[in-house]
Parts: C-alpha cells; structure tokens; sequence
C-alpha cells in the first residue's frame, strides 16, 4: 500500500513529497528512507516496500527538492552525470532539516505508532545524512549503508542519544582505509554504536541488481539494521 505525502519545509520555503509505503496491518513505527544521489528512484521505493514489509511505515522523503522535485535517474552516462552534479549543490545542512520535518510529519500520521519512536535508513548520501540525523534530531534509531564524508564529522558524535549503526564496505573508494580507520577510531566502542565492515565489498554493495551488489552482505547487514530497530522502536 502506497501513497505520497506531502511535507512542509521547516524554514517555510516549501512543500515536498515523500513516497509512504504501509505495512500489511496499516500501522507501525515509522522509519524514513534516505536516498540515494540518484533520488527516490525504483530502487529506493523498493527499499521502503521492503520495510513496510516488516511492519513500519515507511518514508521516502525527495531530499533533491530544493534543486529540482522529482528526481529519479538510473546508474548510468547522462543519468549518473546528473546525479553527481545533484550532489555537488546539495545543502547537507538543509537535507538535516527536511528529515527532520519528515519525521514530524510522520509523527502526526494516524498510520503511525509515534510513541514507539521513529528510525532512519539511508544509503550513500542517505548514509552520511544517517549519521547527521543521529547527531541533529531526536531519532530513536540511525542505520547508515556506506556514507560518505562522515569522517569529517566526528565531533558531533557527542550529541548522539539513539542508537547508530553504520554499514561500512571494506573496498569503497569513496571511504578509502583512512576514512574508515577515522570512522572507526571515532566512534568504535561507544554503546550506542554499531559499526559493521563488510569485507570486500565496495560502495553500494547493498543496491539489488547494481554492479557492486553482494547478496550475502546485503542481507547480512538487513538483518542487522532490522534488528537495531526492533530493539530501539519495536
């Protein structure tokens, strides 16, 4: 069961529209999806059927609305071109902010169990925005799949107060060895932090049918960030 909803900017510049994906029984935990660089595209909705599957309303929020509404590009020439010069003017900052407004507007969905508290997944950009949502708002649980910059971020890991997990591929060129040995020295054996490398693989290793696709490590790290929530919001 999907629909769109549509999001009020926090700083008053605008609505934006979300992908919603209801659980089987119409209600659940909400759990907002972060895109990818190529927008809320066929494989990002994918990922929210996938959790509403098991059991949470989830949000697909168009984090590029800002720069052009709607955009959904596939991996390849023109399209992929598109998607890193998407990248390279988007407000990181302002993203933070339209996440936020998201998970206030779940909160205020009758499809939503608000009081079990509310989780995040996101995948490359979405990854790095996991770990600032952590950071910025009062989500219960941030799962981030191989996000990207997140080493230069470190110093607001001391406002974290759910629970993180990072997904972290070993051979991405994107986090090459001392991006991750950062990651890791920075937030390895804090409680509330889990962060998982996965031998091997390379960026987007969790994207089905993408060129870097690992099945096992894929459902591996699922598994995991299913559980994360579970334990943080039911």
């Amino acid at each position: 069961m999907a629909s769109t909803l549509q999001i009020n900017a926090s700083d008053g510049s605008g609505q934006f529209n979300a992908y919603v994906a209801l659980p089987e029984s119409g209600r659940g935990p909400a759990v907002v999806i972060g895109q990818e660089i190529f927008g809320v595209n066929a494989n990002i909705r994918s990922v929210a059927d996938r959790y509403a599957e098991e059991g949470y309303v989830a949000i697909a929020p168009d984090l590029f609305w800002r720069l052009e509404s709607g955009v959904q590009l596939g991996y390849e020439g023109a399209d992929r071109e598109k998607a890193f010069e998407l990248f390279g003017q988007f407000d990181v900052d302002k993203g933070v902010e339209d996440i936020a407004a998201t998970l206030a507007a779940a909160a205020r969905l009758p499809e939503v169990d608000a009081a079990a508290g509310a989780g995040f997944v996101g995948f490359c950009l979405g990854g790095k925005l996991a770990y600032l949502t952590a950071a910025r708002t009062g989500v219960a649980c941030s799962v981030g799949y191989y996000g990207v910059g997140i080493e230069h971020l470190l110093a607001e890991a001391a406002n974290i107060r759910g629970r993180l997990v990072l997904h972290i591929a070993e051979a991405d060129p994107f986090c090459p060895a001392e991006a991750r040995a950062a990651i890791l020295a920075g937030l390895g054996g804090r409680p509330n932090m889990e962060l998982y490398v996965y031998p091997g693989c390379d960026h987007a290793f969790a994207r089905v049918d993408g060129m870097h696709y690992e099945q096992a490590a894929a459902e591996l790290a699922h598994e995991r960030s299913i559980a994360a929530l579970r334990r943080s919001i039911g």
